[in-house]
């Protein structure tokens, strides 16, 4: 009998850790859908389980851990909750048959819900120890009630024996019950604070960049604005003019690049020729390329398709112009950048490979973090960037890289369409 009465604590205890299981799901997923119904799936599945599968079943009795969850629901759960269970107690209850038990059941639990239901307004302001205190106090008055009403109103007969067992596993219990309750409720607190000082963290690093990358072109801006009004000759005062545009189209090119990361989602979505795209960033790139003694070598999935993806294709350009941009700064002046377009399965694959110094796995794990990067001057700006672009054309990117040998990104894409290029080439040449 006393393994039957753990082998019932043991519901109760599953539904406590589906409750923990439940706040580490939206811990991880940052699920805001989630709210304050959680708390009822320890009581109320803790109740159904004791209750179907009870412990012994005698003659107008049934024998289970039904008190331990009821009042621990309706200290946790308030009015609402506790009128829930006791609704399913008589229920299940009346079901399980309408005997002498059905009636000492519909007595004691109306009853001692009455006291619960009146206390639960006070109990979530309690301490740990008052609140083990209360719940200990409340389940030993529910069972000798319990047991008052059987013998002096029903006149059932009992094992003193496995009554002293049958209260001492309640006590044990509801103890047990209390403090794992208080346990998940701090940690799931603890979670809540790390999601806001993680969201607080974010913003500081971007404010640290923000300040950092804008204040340098506006300086330097502001710096070559006062030297115009020194009386410069005309060639000068056009070199002055010229930089002070160019330093001030930077900052707004930063600018622009934080709300591409803070807002994602293209405001004008159209469909993108995967292969003319990449042509154009790597005509775009081949000076830099140059300047830096690396070789740029193009390999486009074939010549006779067109592959057709949906986004915004400035932002798909800037995508692919930093990443192929910080292979080249990876390396010396030598070696050589890859770009390498495959189609598999309704997916249009662009490898981008460099011979640089490649990254540890620690390093590929923290790409697109605000404010970090593996450049001595940088921000992670670029990075952040290319990830969110990629992200919101549905898309994703996976880097694989060796110390010391290089990197690979890998940026795959859906396809949405995809075209015979000689149909495309007639069509355009008509409508010219």
């Amino acid at each position: 009998m006393t393994k039957d009465l753990l082998i019932n604590f043991l519901f109760i205890l599953l539904s406590l850790f589906l409750v923990q299981m439940v706040y580490l799901i939206k811990y991880a997923y940052r699920l805001e859908e989630i709210k304050g119904w959680v708390i009822g799936i320890f009581p109320v599945v803790s109740l159904i389980l004791c209750m179907l599968l009870p412990i012994a079943l005698e003659k107008g009795s049934v024998w289970d851990l039904r008190w331990i969850p009821f009042i621990l629901g309706g200290l946790i759960g308030g009015f609402r909750l506790g009128f829930l269970q006791l609704l399913l107690v008589l229920i299940i209850r009346y079901c399980q048959g309408n005997d002498v038990g059905f009636y000492v059941t519909a007595i004691t639990f109306t009853f001692i819900g009455v006291f619960v239901f009146f206390l639960s307004k006070y109990y979530l302001q309690m301490n740990i120890k008052q609140k083990v205190a209360l719940s200990l106090a409340l389940v030993i008055f529910a069972l000798f009630t319990s047991l008052f009403v059987s013998i002096h109103i029903f006149g059932a007969s009992l094992d003193n024996m496995f009554w002293t067992k049958y209260v001492a596993i309640h006590i044990i219990g509801i103890s047990i019950s209390t403090l794992l309750w208080e346990v998940i409720q701090t940690n799931f607190q603890v979670l809540q604070k790390l999601v806001k000082a993680e969201k607080l963290q974010i913003v500081s690093h971007l404010a640290a960049s923000i300040s950092h990358e804008v204040r340098n072109p506006l300086t330097v801006s502001r710096g070559f604005i006062q030297m115009l009004s020194e009386g410069e000759t005309t060639q000068a005062r056009k070199e002055y003019a010229n930089i002070a545009l160019q330093e001030l189209d930077r900052a707004t090119e930063v600018i622009n690049d934080y709300l591409t990361f803070a807002k994602p989602a293209f405001d004008i979505e159209e469909s993108i020729n995967i292969n003319e795209e990449v042509q154009h960033a790597v005509n775009v790139i081949i000076p830099l390329a140059n300047m830096n003694g690396i070789q740029v070598n193009l390999s486009l999935v074939d010549n006779h398709h067109y592959y057709v993806a949906k986004g915004d294709r400035k932002k798909f350009q800037q995508c692919l112009i930093n990443i192929m941009k910080n292979g080249i700064e990876s390396m010396s002046n030598h070696g050589e950048i890859k770009i390498h377009l495959n189609y598999e399965d309704t997916t249009i694959h662009i490898n981008i490979q460099d011979e640089g110094t490649g990254m540890t796995r620690e390093q590929i794990d923290r790409l697109g973090e605000p404010y970090f990067t593996t450049k001595e001057k940088g921000t992670g700006l670029g990075m952040m960037v290319s990830f969110s672009i990629i992200k919101s054309m549905n898309g994703n990117i996976h880097v694989t890289s060796e110390h010391g040998k290089g990197t690979c990104f890998s940026i795959h894409l859906p396809v949405s369409s995809v075209s015979d290029r000689m149909t495309q080439d007639t069509h355009f040449t008509k409508m010219v």
